[in-house]
């Protein structure tokens, strides 16, 4: 069976990287999370004080931009994490103030820039799933097979909220619905690499569709590839 790149792109808060997790489970490929990458790069400047919620230095952070390195490993009960220049930031990753910091620092095109590179360091030997806004546009247009995820904005602001409620943070349903609204026109509009489908991404909208359903379609498609 042959080692492909698997592309998933789609709007925020629609299930990306449990799909991609699962399949790379499933298959015993290498799993990267990009949107976790610009979050921790969020993470980052927020800690620095080079984003506010009304300003972002970007001198500050295009000058240190080279300086954040990203790498993924797998915990001790296979769970792939994010560490950021060695620092295991999985956690502190997830929360609203982040995400929302992570879709503004994505406009900057030095940030996708460097953080393209560092995603296509990490294709080389192929064998990985890949998810994020402009996965099979920009980072592997090659990429054997791509997806383009989708649901209604409505049912993603409530996943969203689920799952925020579960990590104990006390937030109100309509803003998360409004920062799913915000998200989807900054990554639509931004100038770089705004998020949109490949020509040859195939389309699937898991509004209705059972998390098991979903993944017996993505793997009948995968199989479909490697064959």
């Amino acid at each position: 069976m042959k080692k492909i790149i698997v592309a998933i792109d789609g709007f925020s808060s629609c299930g990306k990287s449990t799909m991609a997790k699962k399949l790379a489970q499933e298959t015993g490929y290498i799993y990267v999370d990009t949107g976790a990458m610009y979050r921790a790069v969020s993470l980052f400047c927020i800690r620095n004080n080079w984003m506010t919620d009304t300003n972002i230095d970007q001198e500050s952070i295009k000058k240190n931009i080279e300086s954040i390195h990203l790498e993924f490993k797998q915990n001790n009960i296979g769970k792939t994490e994010i560490f950021l220049n060695g620092e295991n930031v999985e956690n502190e990753i997830r929360t609203l103030e982040v995400a929302n910091g992570a879709s503004r620092i994505s406009t900057l095109g030095f940030v996708r820039r460097e953080l393209v590179r560092q995603q296509q360091l990490m294709g080389i030997e192929k064998g990985i799933v890949m998810d994020g806004r402009d996965i099979g546009t920009v980072v592997f247009p090659e990429a054997e097979l791509k997806i383009f995820l989708t649901a209604s904005p409505e049912i993603r602001a409530k996943r969203r909220y689920d799952e925020l409620k579960v990590q104990g943070t006390n937030i109100k349903f309509e803003d998360v619905f409004e920062n799913v609204k915000e998200r989807d026109e900054r990554d639509q509009n931004r100038v770089e690499s705004p998020l949109r489908k490949a020509d040859d991404a195939i389309i699937i909208d898991n509004s209705s569709l059972s998390p098991e359903d979903q993944q017996t379609l993505l793997m009948n498609l995968f199989v479909q590839k490697t064959a």
